[in-house]
């Protein structure tokens, strides 16, 4: 019975009603916006509002509040897909030292034939050309494909439409 009790609590953790995905929303639109104006347009008090933020920072289903930036507006105009090989064994700690990296937007480990793809942006081909030798310098790379982006079609790592 206390085991059914604690899953029943973890799946009530988890649920997001609609007044929590109008919430997410209206900060997704605006993360500045004030608990008292979200709580004035979905007619709910601010108490509840303060509540339920902290309840979706709690479970997890927010995990922090931050800025989106235009990085072509400060100068890195050039947005890359580079598949990485890398020797065995070695995975995790290679990415560890290599995931901090200023250009590094996104590191994903993946199936197929490179171990690592990185989404990266830069101000120009000779900073890429840079990144590029510096990650063949290293004795844990085996090689490197990279593709430059042309178009950005559609590009939201925070898309409110999943909801």
């Amino acid at each position: 019975m206390k085991t059914e009790t604690v899953e029943n609590e973890e799946k009530s953790k988890n649920i997001i009603d609609d007044i929590d995905q109008k919430m997410i929303q209206i900060f997704h639109e605006d993360g500045r916006k004030s608990y008292r104006s979200i709580a004035k347009q979905l007619n709910i008090s601010v108490g509840t509002v303060h509540n339920r933020i902290e309840k979706l920072m709690k479970t997890g289903a927010i995990k922090r509040f931050s800025l989106v930036i235009d990085h072509e507006k400060l100068g890195y105009s050039m947005t890359t897909v580079i598949g990485v090989k890398v020797k065995g064994g070695v995975l995790k700690n290679w990415e560890d030292r290599t995931s901090y990296h200023k250009n590094v937007l996104c590191m994903y480990d993946v199936t197929g034939e490179f171990d690592a793809i990185i989404i990266a942006r830069f101000k120009d081909t000779k900073e890429l050309d840079s990144f590029i030798k510096s990650l063949l310098k290293e004795t844990d790379v085996q090689r490197t494909y990279t593709q430059t982006v042309l178009n950005i079609v559609k590009e939201d790592l925070n898309d409110i439409n999943m909801l």
